[in-house]
């Protein structure tokens, strides 16, 4: 029997409470193979591991879900064992890590009566400390790093149905988003470009309650003198940058557009870029972090500029 390989190998590890099961779900149901938490001592086992007689969907891609509760866990050894996979073995692999900010972690776990696995009679803050000291090998070497701190499980499958549907893991994966620079500057994105040169939409009363997506928001801010040249000159910079990040083999990109309040001029942008690199031939997804929340005077300084 001519045993086929798994055509792609992705691991699927992060902080505890940061969405691996929602991750792991989502892929199951775009057809891959899944498997959670097995122990690392059986994986060249399962890899060497023989389809059920009669299956034909061997190849189809698989991940593996690896986290501080796996039998055996050690991040130095897992990192030692991917390379070993792919530079002597020639397996397509990846690392996909799920961080998460601390206080949302505890939130979290707040709200279910789950413990955190390593803090079973302890806060779970002591837990989520531990582990992100123990999961830092990972961290640095996963060539895609998703931050869920903001995102519901919901908005989380549908980044990973877009970045995963189709697509293989050599494949760079653009990721634009909005935010705003009040709430803090998202700490997944590779590009950060600040929007706050162009006039404020916040300080028109009538435009206050709207938001990027919205024509005569759009209209105000294209409106501003520098805009046009700018958009023109940040489109050339991506489409620069993106094929010569793909030829590195940089497998995911983040960019992500910054005003005061992420609102506004942000999320107008970030909706134009990505059309534009749609366009261009690339797919990439769109995510708005603080499109929901309400606008504040106090966050968004003095009226300049209109």
């Amino acid at each position: 029997m001519n045993k086929r390989r798994p055509k792609q190998i992705l691991l699927v590890t992060g902080m505890s409470g940061a969405g691996k099961s929602t991750v792991l779900r989502t892929l199951e149901d775009l057809g891959w193979e899944v498997v959670d938490n097995l122990p690392l001592l059986l994986l060249n086992r399962l890899l060497d591991t023989d389809p059920p007689e009669g299956s034909d969907g061997d190849d189809r891609p698989l991940a593996l879900g690896i986290g501080t509760r796996t039998r055996g866990f050690d991040a130095d050894s897992i990192v030692r064992r991917i390379k070993k996979l792919r530079d002597e073995r020639g397996y397509d692999m990846g690392t996909l890590f799920l961080d998460c900010a601390g206080a949302e972690l505890e939130r979290r776990y707040s709200e279910t009566p789950r413990r955190h696995p390593l803090a079973l009679d302890r806060p779970a803050g002591d837990g989520i400390v531990r582990e992100r000291e123990l999961l830092q090998p990972l961290r640095r070497w996963a060539n895609r790093v998703i931050d869920t701190t903001s995102l519901s499980s919901n908005e989380l499958a549908q980044q990973i149905r877009s970045t995963f549907s189709g697509r293989g893991l050599g494949e760079t994966v653009v990721s634009v988003m909005s935010f705003g620079f009040a709430r803090g500057v998202p700490t997944s994105a590779d590009l950060v470009l600040d929007m706050r040169f162009l006039r404020n939409p916040h300080w028109v009363e009538s435009l206050r309650p709207g938001t990027g997506k919205d024509a005569d928001v759009a209209d105000y801010v294209a409106g501003d003198r520098a805009y046009p040249e700018a958009m023109t000159r940040i489109e050339e910079l991506l489409l620069l940058l993106l094929p010569r990040y793909q030829a590195e083999g940089k497998s995911y990109v983040t960019i992500a557009f910054g005003c005061t309040g992420g609102r506004h001029r942000s999320v107008h942008v970030a909706e134009r870029v990505a059309a534009r690199l749609r366009d261009a031939g690339f797919s990439p997804t769109v995510t708005h972090r603080d499109l929901q929340t309400a606008p504040q005077d106090s966050l968004e300084g003095p009226p300049v500029g209109k």
